[in-house]
Parts: C-alpha cells; sequence; structure tokens
C-alpha cells in the first residue's frame, strides 16, 4: 500500500487539475474534505493493527470503550447503537462476539424489565486495562510535533466542522 504522504501529493495534484477545468470547484475545502478522509483512513488502519492481536474490531472496540467509560458501566442497546453509528442488527453481533468472550452482560433493567441492559464485567474491565496502555505510545506518535496549541485547535476546528455537518443532516434541501 502506498504511503499516505505520497497519495496526498497525488490528490493536490488532482484537484489542481479539475479545480483549472472547473474554476468554480471549491478547491480549498475538496481537499480539506478529503485530506480528511485519507487521514481518518490511515487512523482507522492503525487501530484495527493495534486491535488485531486482541481479536477485536473497531465497532466491538467502541462498544466496549463506551461502556468502560460509563459511570455504571452499562447501557442500552439503543445508546450503544446511536453512540457507535451502529444499526440494531450489527449491535446484536457485537453484543453476542463480546458476550461470547465474557467482556459483557446482557439482562434486563432493575427499574423496568422490559429494558435490556447491557454491562461491561469485571474481566471486560481487565481486558481493557490491558489492551488500552499499550496503544499510548503510537497515539503519541500521531501527533509529533504538534503543540499543545496545535493539539486545541485542531480540536475546535474539527468539532466545528462536525457542528457543520450537522447542520446539514438537519435541512432537508440539497
Amino acid at each position: 500500500m502506498a504511503k499516505l504522504t505520497t497519495c496526498i501529493d497525488l490528490m493536490d495534484e488532482g484537484i489542481s487539475r479539475v479545480s483549472q477545468i472547473i474554476p468554480a470547484m471549491p478547491a480549498t475545502e475538496a481537499r480539506l474534505c478529503r485530506l480528511l478522509l485519507m487521514v481518518g483512513e490511515g487512523m482507522s488502519e492503525e487501530l484495527a493493527f493495534k486491535l488485531k492481536p486482541h481479536k477485536l474490531n473497531h465497532s466491538e472496540f467502541l462498544t466496549l470503550m463506551i461502556l468502560y467509560s460509563r459511570p455504571d458501566g452499562s447501557s442500552t442497546p439503543g445508546e450503544l447503537c446511536e453512540f457507535a453509528t451502529q444499526g440494531a442488527t450489527n449491535m446484536t453481533r457485537i453484543a453476542n462476539a463480546l458476550a461470547r468472550r465474557g467482556l459483557i452482560t446482557r439482562g434486563a433493567s432493575e427499574s423496568d424489565r422490559r429494558r435490556v441492559v447491557i454491562r461491561i464485567t469485571a474481566a471486560g474491565r481487565r481486558f481493557v486495562m490491558k489492551m488500552l496502555p499499550p496503544m499510548f505510545p503510537r497515539i503519541d506518535t500521531m501527533f509529533d510535533g504538534f503543540s499543545a496549541t496545535d493539539k486545541r485547535h485542531l480540536d475546535r476546528l474539527l468539532r466545528k466542522l462536525a457542528g457543520n455537518l450537522d447542520r446539514l443532516s438537519d435541512d432537508p434541501h440539497p
């Protein structure tokens, strides 16, 4: 697979050519969109590389981390679908895979027996504590050369972009 920086160089050339043919094209914005997608894909590949030895995929990892981060270690399938951006069928598959490994349990809510609650187990918590720290050095390396100010600016700008995307999804007009 080609290096990300090589792909970015090719993308820059391509966008420059297209913007010469179609001068009204928002070249800077198109470049930023493509760059975000390419970097995001690179980060996804890095995560997949780190999760593979633990026999987890991204959606399973995210579901486990959501549960781990909750104060009581639990959530409902509907909340998990929303937070992990998964459909109900895929969330069932994810929950089945994590439950088979003893990392989560599913059961009825104590307050409403009709409601299902998914909860991280003690084994799931130990698994996260074992798996997560070795990932930290590679995350740090991704941000080599970024100052604390750079990271704050990137965080603010990405959140601003997310807000704009939310506005687009709320607007039914193209």
